[in-house]
């Protein structure tokens, strides 16, 4: 849980200064200007959070195919 703090932090703490750099720069924000243009990079977002929860929690069904340092199948899981 504490990773996922600092992801949020380090995540918040870089949007800041890109949009801080790119206003004291005179240029235009890469953000959306507008509700809707907002709206979808904030479903895009929750949309690739809950994917990444879902596949984390699925279990593992192919683990015992999966190929050990040795390139050779677990024999002990099959």
């Amino acid at each position: 849980m504490k990773t996922q703090t600092l992801k949020v932090a380090i995540g918040l703490l870089l949007g800041f200064a890109i949009g801080f750099g790119c206003n004291l720069a005179g240029i235009p924000s890469p953000a959306p200007p507008v509700l809707t243009g907002a709206l979808l990079v904030l479903s895009m977002t929750i949309g690739w959070i809950l994917t990444d929860r879902w596949f984390a929690q699925r279990p593992k069904v192919n683990e015992a195919n999966c190929a050990g340092p040795t390139g050779e199948p677990n024999k002990d899981k099959m």
